[in-house]
């Protein structure tokens, strides 16, 4: 699967950076949609992630899903902090300034700081239940709850451009009318989304392994000592 996502990388490198033409108003300034939209797309694949596994968890009160839901805030806030960014260097090139208060901007920085705060209550919480039975618990209940709340910004960052006046370009590729996009643009776009999207379930997966080892329980040293066939 990193492999896989290696080459899409490198494919939408290629088709980024040299196939694809520059934009006819931003010129190459547009070639940082490469990096800005796959964030972006992402980010909100992360948090409907986060959302799932804290609706599971609520439901079934299995951990394993609130080591889903943590992994995936993780990688969701590095990705909107990451969109941020790029969009920043997008706006000082094509608008002259890193910053608007424009309502996708705003939107987004709330975003970012709802899931940085989720992640803080977890550490948070983590650090005063931690030597309590039942800790893990205790931390992953409040938190599924601001999993599934922190969801609701999600909507309201995509569809901001439409509700409200906005510098920020509307959708292209899945707007409804489907405006005219170079086909070279559409390929590269859509290999840096692929290329993303299975780096961050790589990610995913591996940080999920990561916590499973670090939180499963020790066994206890009478289990230890038991011989075999003996429990």
């Amino acid at each position: 699967m990193a492999w896989a996502a290696g080459g899409l990388a490198a494919a939408a490198t290629v088709a980024g950076g040299w196939l694809a033409p520059p934009d006819e108003l931003q010129g190459d300034a547009q070639r940082l949609m490469y990096l800005h939209v796959p964030a972006a797309w992402v980010a909100y694949a992360a948090f409907a992630v986060v959302l799932a596994a804290s609706g599971a968890y609520l439901i079934g009160g299995d951990l394993r899903w609130d080591r889903f839901a943590r992994a995936a805030a993780e990688l969701g806030v590095a990705l909107t902090a990451a969109a941020i960014g790029t969009g920043s260097v997008w706006g000082h090139l094509v608008w002259g300034t890193w910053w608007a208060w424009d309502p996708r901007l705003v939107s987004t920085a709330l975003l970012l700081f709802a899931y940085a705060g989720y992640l803080a209550l977890r550490r948070t919480l983590a650090e005063r239940w931690a030597a309590r039975d039942g800790g893990d618990h205790r931390v992953a209940r409040p938190a599924a709850v601001v999993g599934v709340a922190g969801f609701l910004l999600v909507p309201v960052v995509h569809f901001s451009v439409l509700w409200w006046r906005s510098l920020h370009q509307q959708a292209t590729v899945l707007a409804p009318h489907r405006p005219p996009i170079d086909p070279r643009m559409a390929t590269a776009l859509l290999l840096a989304v692929a290329a993303a999207t299975l780096a961050a379930f790589c990610l995913l997966l591996h940080r999920v392994v990561r916590l499973e080892r670090r939180l499963a329980p020790a066994p206890s040293p009478a289990a230890e000592r038991a011989p075999a066939g003996v429990g």
